[in-house]
């Protein structure tokens, strides 16, 4: 009887947090931010799913530079974009950089089994965190969203993931 009651209590606070946790997300945070090539970006948590540690890939030939290879996240085969090769940015990676580097997934609602490689997790942010935004530069990429500038000057550069699945550069891999 004591078990019941304390998988009951265990229930109870799980629920709670899951309900603040849900809270502070929609009031909060709005984006998980993100270093690519020494960049500033903004991936909306709408758009986003499961982030995991770089394991590596298994390569996978015959595709663009920019396709890494493939992983499996939860029995779900993924193609990882390194999104830094596909934009023409600087890459140079040392062991340490794949050692703090993660994988973050799309969104499966979008329909498109990816994740992009980021370099390093700069945690979750709002537009709270930012003192101004700007549309985005003419010339860049149609899944570019706004410029946010951040109190200590930094530039981040909001992604639209959905824009980006959709793009056919993105959903052409082959050589």
């Amino acid at each position: 009887m004591a078990q019941r009651e304390d998988l009951r209590e265990l229930q109870t606070r799980l629920a709670d947090r899951l309900s603040q946790a849900r809270n502070q997300t929609a009031v909060g945070a709005s984006w998980l931010a993100v270093k690519i090539s020494g960049k500033n970006f903004l991936l909306p948590l709408s758009q986003s799913g499961e982030v995991l540690g770089w394991s590596g890939v298994e390569p996978v030939p015959y595709t663009k530079p920019w396709m890494l290879g493939v992983t499996s996240i939860r029995g779900i085969l993924l193609t990882v974009v390194d999104l830094a090769r596909m934009l023409g940015l600087p890459v140079a990676r040392s062991e340490q950089v794949f050692a703090g580097a993660s994988v973050v997934a799309l969104n499966p609602m979008m329909g498109v089994n990816a994740a992009l490689f980021v370099e390093q997790l700069e945690g979750l942010r709002g537009s709270n965190d930012f003192s101004q935004s700007k549309d985005k530069p003419a010339d860049a990429p149609e899944f570019f969203g706004a410029l946010y500038l951040s109190a200590n000057g930094e530039q981040w550069q909001e992604l639209n993931l959905q824009l980006l699945a959709n793009a056919p550069d993105f959903l052409d891999i082959t050589v």
